[in-house]
């Protein structure tokens, strides 16, 4: 679940880890080039209790969502802010799981982040959950909307889960960052309803011009692949019927099985959009990477 952004000309990557299914921890990553990644250490690890015991996966908030913009994250309140997914047992992504906020000072070091507080932000058994979150909720991304659409200037997009495991995305808004009220009744964005088609995760949302574009992940048959929906007051959402990126378009099998948990970035230099992407296949779960134009052919590997 990598997150990318840029400050002080260097590329920053906060990324979701698990080792032998005991829960996620979120690090970070330093590049020059968006190609070659130095790992810097853990950001939000594990503590010693509470309601995110065993679970901590972190993405980066108030990224600038512009098209093709600076990549760089505004602060708020003077600090730099990020959502995370949390839960207290231990295993992969192990119901019940919900979202949380930390903030820090100093997003290009690995120091650990610190946590709003003692309890989720949101949660499935608040009284103001909705039929398609009543199970966990997932990976959560929040932009600042400084034209208030909603009312608010903070939007958290986030997928939640409904029992038989069908997972849809829906909104919450925050006026100060620390207080979330869910936005309207029901899902924005939905996949399906049946098991083949029924996931819909992982939101990114950027602003192309007039309208804006939701990155998201939809599991249908034949693995997890990249898809995009368009909207023009972020809460009426048209899917597009078919992925951008399908799981199993690298030759090398990085991503036969799954392709999805993206990040976009653009890159000025060579005037490219990167896409990275949580790529499973026969390499297992790494950091996989798309471009709107070809690189030279002397890569890293992923």
């Amino acid at each position: 679940s990598p997150s990318v952004f840029r400050k002080d000309g260097q590329w920053y990557m906060v990324y979701v880890t698990i080792t032998e299914e005991v829960g996620y921890e979120t690090c970070l990553a330093r590049s020059a080039d968006l190609l070659k990644w130095e790992k810097l250490g853990k950001i939000l690890s594990f503590p010693a209790d509470g309601w995110d015991r065993w679970q901590r996966a972190g993405y980066l908030a108030l990224c600038d969502t512009t098209w093709g913009g600076s990549n760089e994250l505004e602060t708020y309140d003077g600090k730099y802010w990020m959502s995370y997914l949390g839960g207290a047992l231990q295993g992969y992504e192990t119901d019940p799981l919900a979202i949380g906020l930390a903030w820090t000072k100093t997003p290009t070091e690995a120091r650990e982040w610190t946590p709003l507080a003692e309890n989720a932000e949101l949660h499935h058994d608040h009284p103001d959950v909705r039929p398609f979150e009543k199970v966990t909720l997932y990976k959560s991304n929040i932009i600042w909307d400084k034209a208030k659409s909603l009312g608010s200037p903070f939007v958290m997009f986030y997928n939640g889960k409904i029992k038989g495991g069908y997972e849809k995305i829906g909104m919450a808004v925050s006026d100060d960052m620390v207080h979330w009220k869910r936005y309207g009744a029901d899902a924005v964005v939905a996949n399906g309803e049946d098991k083949q088609n029924g996931i819909t995760g992982d939101p990114q949302v950027v602003k192309n011009g007039d309208h804006w574009v939701m990155f998201y992940f939809g599991v249908g048959k034949r693995g997890a692949h990249i898809m995009a929906a368009f909207s023009r007051d972020l809460v009426h959402w048209t899917a597009h019927p078919e992925p951008l990126y399908k799981a199993g378009g690298n030759p090398s099998g990085l991503d036969q099985e799954y392709a999805h948990k993206i990040s976009l970035v653009y890159n000025p230099k060579n005037e490219t959009f990167y896409l990275y992407y949580c790529a499973t296949g026969n390499k297992g779960r790494g950091i996989g990477l798309i471009t709107s134009k070809p690189l030279p052919s002397s890569r890293p590997n992923p």
